[in-house]
């Protein structure tokens, strides 16, 4: 990588690799592009770009002006927000996928984008979910998950596109708000813990899902990046994950930082279900053995890193 576009770079995983991709590989070598502009780092810090990935002519301007020979395609819906709006969200999805892939195509890019734990559905194997399985999502968010897998396929095998991505789990981070995820709980959780010392999971008590701390998952994107093609069996898309929690454990872990935090239940029907069609652990050995993924924090460990990170930043 040598000059990377990077889309959706005000989001929950763009804030973060943006940051991290600049002190990595220069600061004018990384553009970011967001369909708004805000008071940010990634608007203020080095080139930024207005980008509605709709509108793939703006898109293919922009990684010609720019030289890029890299796009990491992160401008999606997120798995709830998606449910509420699915027309929107296969508009945008799967729209802006195409349009990053075009690009990529016609200017011989490297590309990444994130797939996710929505890919998979009811009937996908609930424990040590395997790289290679059934994927029969029921929710329009991992309906355009498995479709951008096999698009992003597709484009390596009939165009030679250099596409890779991962699986990501629930991803837990102290820069960036929540975006709309079945996963959030455990983002908000921290924060509520440090500034009302309580707080309403819309998961229900003994729901596993995969989460991963957001410094492991920026370090499996350039590791993967990065990564010697001759190495690859698989490309789009790997599991990654670095534990397997329900809400309690999240907050039993908090409790041993702030002992008089109170976890509540307020289930949210609609999210539960999507969390309940998704596995409750999967298996990230194809990932270890093709490129070395090995995350570095567990629940102990980010749990101390985040309550420490928000309290630096006032909460």
């Amino acid at each position: 990588m040598k000059k990377i576009l990077v889309t959706g770079a005000l989001g929950q995983i763009g804030t973060e690799l943006v940051a991290k991709l600049r002190q990595g590989y220069g600061v004018d070598n990384v553009i970011a592009t967001d369909i708004r502009e805000i008071d940010h780092d990634v608007v203020k810090g080095g080139p930024f770009e207005l980008l509605d990935v709709t509108d793939g002519a703006n898109m293919h301007e922009l990684a010609s002006k720019y030289e890029v020979d890299t796009i990491i395609h992160l401008a999606a819906l997120l798995s709830a927000t998606a449910e509420e709006k699915p027309l929107l969200a296969w508009n945008l999805n799967m729209g802006g996928l195409v349009n990053a892939l075009e690009v990529a195509r016609e200017l011989n890019c490297q590309f990444f984008t994130p797939s996710s734990i929505g890919a998979f559905g009811p009937s996908t194997p609930k424990n040590a979910t395997p790289q290679d399985t059934i994927q029969r999502p029921t929710t329009m968010y991992g309906v355009n998950k498995v479709s951008g897998e096999l698009l992003c396929d597709y484009y390596y095998q009939k165009f030679g596109v250099e596409t890779r991505g991962l699986r990501f789990p629930g991803l837990i981070s102290y820069e960036a708000p929540p975006g709309g995820g079945t996963t959030d709980y455990a983002v908000e959780i921290y924060y509520e813990a440090l500034k009302k010392g309580t707080y309403e999971s819309f998961i229900a008590e003994g729901t596993y899902m995969d989460m991963m701390y957001m410094p492991d998952a920026l370090n499996a994107i350039v590791q993967l990046l990065e990564a010697d093609a001759s190495t690859l069996i698989h490309r789009n898309c790997f599991n990654v994950t670095a534990m397997s929690v329900a809400p309690e454990d999240v907050g039993a872990e908090i409790k041993k930082h702030i002992p008089q935090f109170d976890l509540r239940y307020k289930v949210d029907p609609a999210r539960q279900a999507i969390a309940e069609s998704w596995p409750d652990s999967i298996d990230a050995s194809c990932a270890t053995a093709e490129w070395g993924f090995k995350a570095q924090f567990d629940l102990q460990s980010m749990t101390t890193d985040m309550l420490e990170k928000l309290k630096e930043k006032g909460y």
